[in-house]
């Protein structure tokens, strides 16, 4: 196994809750870092390497351990290729403040080929000039796809501003509306 620590180490004995571990595979969108915490998938990157996950998780202790995510990554790319068989795994979305955790749950419970726009998102959570905060939120969101930031577009209904560039968002867009 490969060990990457954070620049801040973490005390010896590592305790399981002060670990992440991590591993890479492919997808039709380009390579995705899976990671799990002990509660659960803490972290879904497009394109990232090691050193982003670090930057999210810092004090951590990253293991790359393929073998415990491997069906995470099976599932993973899975709903890459077949949106509405759904993405169901456990999800550890501690690392957000409670309005990115509030967005976030919203999110989760759009369907799959459905979409809605930061305004309208920011009045269902009782903020009608929130679609800034919304925005900001999303950004903030380290679980792609687990969280389906994806799923929201500008009020003309096109896509815009995703963390993992807008050319992932419009193919991922594409692919639920084909459903």
């Amino acid at each position: 196994m490969n060990l990457m620590q954070n620049q801040l180490a973490a005390p010896m004995p590592v305790r399981a809750l002060d670990t992440i571990a991590y591993a890479v595979g492919e997808s039709a969108i380009g390579d995705i870092l899976a990671a799990r915490s002990h509660v659960g998938v803490c972290a879904i990157l497009i394109g990232a390497e090691e050193r982003d996950l670090a930057k999210l998780f810092p004090g951590k202790l990253l293991v790359e351990d393929e073998p415990r995510l491997r069906d995470d990554l099976a599932a993973i790319a899975r709903f890459i290729e077949t949106p509405a068989a759904g993405l169901d795994l456990p999800l550890d979305m501690r690392h957000g403040t409670p309005f990115q955790q509030r967005v976030w749950e919203v999110l989760r419970a759009i369907p799959c080929g459905d979409t809605i726009t930061y305004t309208a998102l920011a009045q269902r959570l009782g903020r009608p000039n929130g679609a800034r905060a919304v925005a900001t939120a999303c950004a903030a969101n380290a679980i792609a796809l687990g969280i389906s930031c994806h799923r929201v577009v500008r009020a003309d209904g096109t896509p815009s501003g995703y963390r993992w560039g807008i050319e992932r968002k419009r193919a991922l867009l594409d692919k639920e509306a084909a459903i």
